[in-house]
């Protein structure tokens, strides 16, 4: 069966790549092909890797609170570009201050993206819901 692929990286001005490094290694040993973008990714960046890979999804990381700026508009973006549907995931330190995680969960939703996780979250979660969505 061939790997799912996946294309991540750290959205905007952030360069925090702890936790990227952490994720790759985690979705590489889950058995799914990365593509790593790294640190200070754009949104076009994100959509021409997905093209260029025939990516399964995308899965934005954020850590300096500015993600839900980051990745206004990716959706649509990625619909334009031909990427209707794929998987958009989006994690981390999304938010500036202490929210409460349902509500910005909502906010990111009501933008196309299929899951979004709170500071903390396990890679093992992410990997479990990606496999769910993914059908494998």
């Amino acid at each position: 069966m061939e790997k799912k692929k996946l294309v991540i990286g750290v959205i905007g001005a952030d360069v925090h790549a702890v936790g990227n490094t952490i994720l790759n290694n985690a979705f590489k040993q889950a058995g799914f092909e990365v593509i790593n973008l790294g640190v200070m990714v754009s949104q076009e960046e994100y959509i021409q890797a997905a093209i260029e890979s025939g990516a399964d999804a995308i899965c934005v990381s954020s850590l300096y609170g500015h993600g839900e700026l980051d990745c206004a508009g990716l959706r649509e973006k990625c619909d334009e570009a031909g990427l209707k549907g794929i998987l958009l995931y989006v994690g981390g330190n999304i938010v500036v201050g202490k929210q409460d995680f349902n509500e910005v969960e909502k906010r990111f939703k009501a933008m196309g993206f299929d899951r979004a996780y709170p500071p903390g979250t396990s890679a093992e979660t992410t990997i479990a819901d990606l496999k769910a969505d993914l059908g494998c």
